[in-house]
């Protein structure tokens, strides 16, 4: 038998963005993708329309088209001018029509592409296929409230109606890293247009990679593993884990049964995330076996230049953009540029931060405060950095003490957690805390006496010229006087006693 060259996996995505809209695909009733309806009791958020009742007639969103057109131009694709709803034919407990509403050839969407850092070096090109709009499914769970476990299936349609916009990828993909690098900044992109809140763990974007590998032979032949679509993830941790089981699945199955892909051979997969292996579910089904046809109780969507000219207007800056401008006006460096921009509420609150600092600091001091004293307290308090309540003019402040050196690096910090949690602009706060720095010739003169007093050995070594000596008395001296004393004049001043 020929033996394995190499292997290289070809990855497409399937992206399911929940769209946050204050009301659902089809109908007025509130959407559970909307922050406003969050941990909204179980089937409450239901009308008629939802359930399906007989009589109950749908009106389309226009918003939810307004927010698929922008994510389709912000990924550089084409809106169509003509697209059409189509009926998706399946059963399932959570699908109150026994339907889904859809689109099939004639998506709002087509084209486009994402550029990504690669895992391999430089940049990847990953193509989109389209990306069309449809409505969600309900929740179909097994436990009851409190978490007790139910024998039977419970299905809460809370969901169902939410208006998703699935994205396609092509199979531009050959690694888990490069996998998880899309979507994370696909999820940025949406959450940038405002078009989802992108809350993983609510089910706000679902992935579902499309996996198989091609396999090279010793005798020259290719042969290419048959296709599998992992189901619903809803972590980039579970992009990961999944696609790097499947690509080893797929390569010892090969050697086992030597099946190859071709019709009828794809197959539909989930994602165990305790075993951290997936598991068969089913063969997939072809568009035939959905028995797609024209939606009859929808017009299609028409869409002049005059509309898409309004929604091209509302796209703001996006991360991409973003980031090579910090990098090229504010000197921030590639990796807090990414820190800063991969939160959109973060880099919000950057640049208000940036708009009413001193005109003399740069933007690379404000992403360092907020990167580093903001993301230590943010860890220490279990919040994010924008939510910790000191204000862009409160962290202005701080720097303006910083650079007048009224105010030491150690006391800087403590000032900026003090502020956490005051209304008090900082220099008011610095005083009534004592953090404003001495810098009083008699006071300083007062503490070097005290501390070459204190410390002998260290004034005999630093006045004999060894440097490091100098350590001991500015501890002592910072120490008596509570942090307050300036620093570097504390030094001039014992190199003035000591070595005059």
């Amino acid at each position: 038998m020929a033996e394995i060259v190499s292997t290289t996996p070809k990855i497409g995505m399937e992206i399911h963005v929940e769209l946050a809209t204050r009301s659902k695909m089809f109908s007025r009733s509130a959407n559970i993708a909307h922050p406003d309806n969050w941990g909204a009791p179980p089937n409450s958020l239901c009308d008629p329309v939802v359930l399906a009742l007989p009589g109950a007639l749908l009106v389309m969103n226009s918003e939810a088209v307004e927010m698929s057109m922008m994510v389709g131009m912000a990924l550089g694709g084409s809106v169509s001018s003509w697209s059409k709803w189509d009926r998706k034919n399946y059963f399932y407990p959570d699908l109150p029509k026994g339907y889904q509403i859809s689109q099939y050839d004639l998506p709002i969407c087509v084209g486009g592409s994402l550029e990504i850092p690669s895992a391999m070096g430089g940049t990847s090109i990953v193509g989109i296929t389209r990306a069309h709009l449809e409505e969600d499914t309900g929740k179909t769970g097994h436990e009851l409230p409190g978490g007790e476990e139910y024998e039977g299936s419970l299905v809460d349609y809370n969901r169902a109606g939410v208006p998703l916009l699935e994205i396609v990828t092509e199979p531009d993909l050959t690694c888990a890293e490069d996998a998880v690098t899309f979507g994370k900044e696909l999820r940025n992109i949406c959450r940038f247009l405002g078009v989802t809140e992108g809350v993983m763990q609510r089910g706000h974007m679902r992935f579902e990679p499309n996996i198989n590998v091609i396999i090279v032979l010793d005798d020259g032949r290719e042969v290419a593993t048959p296709i599998a679509e992992i189901k619903n993830l809803n972590s980039f941790r579970a992009v990961h884990g999944a696609i790097e089981h499947e690509v080893e699945r797929q390569v010892l199955a090969w050697k086992q049964d030597g099946l190859e892909m071709g019709a009828g051979m794809k197959s539909t997969r989930g994602w165990d995330d305790q075993k951290g292996t997936t598991f068969l579910q089913r063969s997939k089904e072809d568009a035939h076996d959905y028995r797609y046809f024209p939606e009859p109780d929808l017009i299609p969507v028409v869409v002049d230049e005059e509309w898409k000219q309004r929604v091209a207007e509302r796209i703001p800056e996006l991360p991409m953009q973003l980031r090579a401008r910090y990098e090229e006006e504010h000197g921030l460096p590639e990796k807090d540029a990414r820190a800063i921009v991969d939160e959109c509420d973060l880099c919000r609150f950057f640049e208000e931060c940036i708009e009413v600092s001193p005109d003399d600091v740069p933007g690379s001091e404000v992403a360092k405060w907020l990167l580093n004293a903001g993301a230590r307290v943010a860890n220490e308090r279990a919040t994010e950095i924008q939510e910790l309540g000191i204000t862009p003019q409160q962290l202005a402040g701080i720097m303006e003490l910083r650079s007048t050196d009224s105010i030491g690096s150690t006391a800087a910090n403590e000032l900026f957690e003090l502020l956490c949690d005051s209304d008090e602009p900082a220099d008011v706060i610095a005083e009534s805390s004592g953090l404003l720095q001495v810098n009083d010739p008699g006071a300083l003169a007062g503490w070097v006496e005290e501390a070459i007093k204190a410390q002998p050995e260290a004034a005999k070594d630093f006045a004999e010229g060894k440097d490091a000596a100098i350590g001991r008395l500015v501890g002592h001296v910072m120490k008596a006087s509570g942090g307050q004393a300036d620093a570097a004049a504390v030094r001039q001043c014992l190199v003035d006693t000591l070595r005059s």
